[in-house]
């Protein structure tokens, strides 16, 4: 398989997975659910599916057991809106970047404040 089509696949399902997880799942440990990224392998057997969730630790844990437990409904889903031979087997993972990308604009701005500070106290 070409790593065009599993772009291509992994977008779609990434459309696809916002709508089922936002409209479809009724469980109460879902939370506010994001979808970041997909990534399917070339043969379109596996898909990692990256999620930003709001919340404390906690709350992440019982929306990653609540996907979990749902992912043979997803899965059942995502075969009914996208026409594929065989629809890719799904994992969860967090999506980390956002929280480090944070991390680091913190750190920046805590570097320029003390910048600031020290050209001030040199005056």
């Amino acid at each position: 398989m070409s790593e065009i089509r599993s772009n291509r696949i992994g977008e779609q399902m990434k459309k696809e997975l916002g709508d089922i997880i936002g409209r479809k799942l009724k469980d109460p440990r879902i939370g506010f659910v994001t979808v970041t990224g997909v990534e399917v392998t070339g043969d379109l057997q596996q898909a990692t599916v990256f999620i930003s969730v709001f919340g404390d630790d906690e709350q992440k844990e019982q929306t990653l057991r609540g996907l979990a437990k749902a992912s043979g409904f997803i899965r059942t889903e995502i075969g009914k809106r996208i026409r594929l031979r065989k629809t890719p087997e799904i994992s969860f993972k967090f999506d980390e970047s956002i929280e480090y990308g944070s991390r680091i604009e913190t750190l920046l701005t805590d570097i320029k404040s003390s910048d600031e500070d020290s050209d001030y106290n040199k005056r």
